[in-house]
């Protein structure tokens, strides 16, 4: 994704007809008051911490430690509630320096980690609901004799997406079998 992704999504929106956006449109009105409510709660919090804090704090404290290449359903718990509990302080202690009519970085990172800290949570119960270790992601509990890789083909082989139901809802899963016709999924070894 890392490779592909600037390359296929740049493809996309060159294709796209920016133009033909309909701005009389209520969803288009919902979504521009949503974002300026959103920026304006986030100038009006005036809180102690800055939003570096929070960065800090969601990835090299949280994602790194408990979400990270080799990771198990105890810690991917806990990083679940360590990352409501910290969006939760994000949302009543940031402080966003700058005026929000003006170019303002700091209102912008905030935005970014509000995001982050919802992205994170995802990510977390992603990998908790995924009961095998694949591609670069070790779940500890799920590694042969020798200490590689589990897969759990017959189990998780789909693509999944989850809805966002509401900030304090389990989000909805929603799955894609996949099917492999010419190439099929096989276990890895790297020794």
């Amino acid at each position: 994704g890392y490779f592909v992704a600037p390359y296929t999504v740049t493809e996309f929106l060159g294709r796209t007809a920016f133009d033909e956006i309909d701005e009389t449109r209520p969803e288009f009105e919902e979504t521009a008051n949503a974002a300026k409510e959103k920026l304006d709660r986030l100038m009006a919090i005036n809180g102690k911490r800055t939003v570096d804090w929070f960065h800090r704090k969601l990835g090299a404290d949280i994602m790194w430690n408990k979400v990270g290449m080799s990771r198990n359903a105890e810690d991917l718990k806990a990083a679940i509630e360590e990352i409501k509990a910290l969006r939760e302080e994000f949302w009543n202690d940031v402080r966003v320096t700058g005026e929000n009519e003006e170019i303002n970085q700091s209102l912008e990172k905030a935005n970014r980690v509000a995001d982050f800290l919802e992205l994170g949570e995802l990510m977390a119960r992603d990998a908790l609901h995924r009961e095998e270790s694949c591609g670069g992601h070790f779940r500890e509990e799920h590694q042969t004799e020798e200490n590689e890789a589990k897969r759990d083909d017959e189990n998780y082989a789909y693509v999944a997406a989850f809805e966002f139901k509401g900030d304090d809802a389990e989000p909805a899963l929603h799955k894609e079998t996949l099917t492999f016709d010419y190439a099929k999924p096989s276990q890895r070894s790297y020794k």
